[in-house]
């Protein structure tokens, strides 16, 4: 069901804005526009330019909000909202300076990390770091240098270098480790340590002691830095904690001040030199709301409210808000993935929910897949509130019925008695056609009833807007649902073996609307009184009249016969099944009960998927291509929270 709008005006003293909207619009839906577009026509009308004063102390909130952990906790919205600015304020401040702590112990352990990484492979060489890097007459180069060059090193150089290399530790890439050479030496060292790509690694000069002594200290300082780290953030954890309930309950206000202070980006102010500037706010709300805002604004001589009749007729369409019963709610979905109704339009929901859920069942007629399918997509909407979820939950409950007319649970046809028929062995003899599958024939006829049932719902829709061409004129108006009626009565007595229609009858309900079909556009503008001029010629008039005219009897066939896969699924289950049962064992006598279980699992997933875009393929282009245009945008209200 479509909820019916109505357009309102509220205005009132500048300065009495956020009162308005925080006692008021908080608890109505109501969808805002912008003011100074839709009250183009008014004067002296003026944009709001303040800044929003919550949104900082709200990102200041949420951020402190995020910090705990676990749940549990009260909701403390008795602040005022000068207590709770001063409260993010005083949070903040022993929080900006537990980052600060928090930030240069991060530095100092990253600083020693870094050491560590430096030093680590040197941690096998015995030697005092304090007296090497201080020996008087004798230099020392620790660094690192490619596998490869050091070979070269150890094969070529060795013998004429005047330096003594020695190894630390070695990697698949690197070796580590340090050189000594006298200070008369040191600089040919450093060419010839140069040319084979020696890194050099300086080792600061605070160390005391060996390479490991040194690793053992930076970690048991990196471990300390850790450790009052994790002290610090216990501290802001335990600061957030203690004020647990007025954070969340100083959130949950800040939210709501700042979503009402956001109005002003819709509203509009008149300025006005002799008296106090007022506000001006408008837009959509639903008929039952309004009723309830007027009565409790009665007695509020700071709020004036001005309710426009029409008001679609000259500011756009009103938006759309959809309102179903909880067992239809899921399929919504599917509305809204083909477009939303206007404002004037059905609501297709509760077809769309019988139709599909009532098609599915038949073309996967099966009791135990069926209940499976209910139970899991049952489980998975009440706890994770998936709509899909809760569609092919209702859909497992029709296919579980279709289950049981046509005596099928888990692929077994033996088990329970067919109530209905058997889809691959129930056969029909038609005139002219000869032996057909019953479920074939079923499905044709159930589609002819839907497509003369979709007319008659386009039919409606154009009566709602207007449309006199599209409810006397069009294929899918009166004279289509005359034609199309005509022809299934002809074709039901045909293949009944009675008397058709005489060449009288077929002239005056076929042929009088295929001429309707054809002359739509002047017949529309005579009995509109509206005198156009034909933009082409009779004779190309005539030419896209006769191709839109073919074009349309086509898509009766087509959508008609569209249906046969209604039972083409129903036949292909039980063969599906059946195949599965087959190679389970089940017909020769030694069933695989592992093999039935998998196969059941991998029909009912696998077909399950196709027969539910099957359906909806037969929604969207069969159904909805008759009678609905889904042109409607969505009721989008200020704060969702006053959604209902």
């Amino acid at each position: 069901m479509i909820v019916k709008m109505k357009f309102l005006s509220i205005s009132g003293p500048r300065t009495d804005i956020d009162r308005v909207c925080d006692v008021y619009l908080s608890k109505y839906a109501i969808q805002l526009e912008n003011a100074i577009t839709e009250l183009r026509t008014t004067d002296n009308l003026l944009p709001f330019v303040e800044v929003n004063p919550y949104k900082e102390p709200l990102a200041r909130t949420e951020q402190f909000v995020s910090i705990l952990e676990g749940g549990g906790y009260d909701v403390d919205r008795t602040l005022s909202k000068e207590d709770m600015l001063s409260l993010v304020r005083e949070i903040n401040s022993s929080y900006v300076d537990l980052q600060e702590k928090k930030e240069l112990l991060k530095k100092k352990k990253d600083l020693l990390t870094e050491k560590f990484s430096v030093l680590e492979p040197f941690g096998s060489m015995q030697l005092e770091l304090q007296k090497v890097l201080h020996y008087k007459y004798m230099q020392v180069r620790f660094g690192r240098m490619a596998v490869d060059y050091y070979q070269r090193l150890g094969k070529y150089l060795y013998d004429d270098l005047d330096a003594v290399f020695i190894e630390a530790a070695q990697n698949d890439n690197y070796v580590y480790g340090c050189y000594f050479a006298a200070n008369a030496d040191v600089g040919k060292a450093d060419s010839i340590f140069r040319s084979l790509h020696f890194e050099r690694i300086r080792i600061p000069i605070e160390y005391i002691g060996t390479p490991q002594e040194a690793c053992t200290n930076l970690q048991n300082d990196i471990r300390e830095t850790t450790k009052r780290i994790e002290d610090v953030k216990e501290k802001i954890k335990k600061l957030m904690t203690d004020h647990a309930p007025q954070l969340l309950g100083t959130q949950k206000r800040l939210q709501e001040l700042a979503n009402n202070f956001d109005v002003r980006r819709s509203a509009a102010r008149v300025s006005n030199d002799e008296q106090e500037d007022n506000y001006i706010l408008c837009g959509w709300m639903s008929e039952e709301n309004v009723e309830k805002f007027l009565k409790e604004t009665k007695n509020d001589d700071k709020v004036f409210i001005m309710v426009e009749e029409d008001r679609e007729k000259f500011f756009g369409e009103p938006p759309t808000e959809l309102k179903n019963p909880k067992l239809f709610k899921p399929f919504e979905m599917f509305i809204r993935m083909y477009g939303l109704p206007a404002h004037n339009e059905m609501d297709p929901t509760v077809f769309v929910a019988l139709t599909y859920t009532f098609i599915f069942g038949a073309m996967f007629g099966d009791v135990g897949q069926g209940l499976c399918l209910f139970a899991g997509g049952g489980l998975l909407y009440l706890t994770k509130k998936m709509n899909l979820a809760g569609i092919i939950s209702v859909a497992g409950l029709f296919s579980a019925f279709f289950g049981f007319m046509f005596g099928s649970i888990f692929g077994f046809e033996d088990v329970i008695e067919a109530h209905w028929l058997r889809p691959t062995e129930a056969m029909t003899n038609l005139p002219f056609i000869g032996q057909l599958n019953t479920v074939f024939v079923i499905a044709i006829a159930f589609g002819m009833g839907l497509n003369m049932l979709v007319m008659i719902f386009q039919i409606i829709n154009a009566v709602r807007a207007h449309d006199t061409g599209n409810i006397w004129f069009s294929h899918n108006g009166v004279a289509g649902l005359v034609f199309y009626g005509f022809l299934i009565v002809t074709i039901v007595l045909f293949m009944t073996g009675h008397k058709t229609p005489g060449n009288i009858m077929l002239v005056l309900f076929l042929g009088v609307p295929v001429l309707l079909f054809l002359f739509k556009e002047p017949l529309t503008n005579l009995v509109e009184k509206k005198h156009k001029k034909m933009e082409e010629s009779k004779g190309m008039f005539l030419i896209q009249g006769f191709f839109e005219l073919f074009e349309t009897m086509l898509s009766y066939f087509s959508n008609t016969i569209s249906y046969v896969r209604i039972g083409a699924f129903a036949v292909s289950h039980a063969a599906m099944m059946e195949v599965v049962l087959m190679l389970s064992g089940v017909t020769a006598g030694h069933t695989n009960w592992i093999g039935v279980i998998i196969g059941n699992i991998i029909v009912c997933a696998l077909e399950g998927l196709v027969v539910g875009i099957q359906v909806l393929r037969l929604e969207y282009y069969e159904l909805f291509s008759r009678f609905y245009n889904g042109s409607g945008r969505e009721f989008k209200p200020f704060n969702n929270q006053s959604k209902e």
